[in-house]
């Protein structure tokens, strides 16, 4: 039987300048490798329709093989990450999706 990974990754993935080899970088994440300077911008556990940044050891956590954790964004750093919540942001509100940055996400996918 094969394992699920933790997490599962949005189709059009956004990465940070920072982060390089992709591929490995996403590999190590869905096996619960670790990675000193990785963040991942994921759709919240609390709220329905905001960001999170964390610390990809938190994927490392029984919960996420369970519940995978759906990635956005991957960055190299915490102010890297949040430059990137902040641009998503501002693109989500240029588009009319105020405060609906994941409704924002999945409109661009579908379209």
């Amino acid at each position: 039987m094969k394992k699920k990974g933790f997490c599962r990754f949005y189709k059009d993935l956004y990465w940070g300048e920072s982060v390089k080899n992709h591929q490995l970088v996403k590999w190590r994440l869905n096996h619960g490798r670790g990675q000193f300077t990785i963040f991942c911008i994921m759709k919240s556990q609390t709220e329905g329709d905001q960001l999170d940044i964390i610390h990809c050891a938190f994927l490392k956590q029984p919960y996420f093989r369970k519940n995978p954790a759906y990635i956005y964004g991957i960055a190299g750093s915490y102010n890297e990450a949040l430059d990137m919540v902040v641009d998503l942001t501002t693109k989500a509100i240029d588009a009319g999706c105020e405060g609906r940055i994941v409704d924002y996400l999945e409109s661009k996918v579908s379209n």
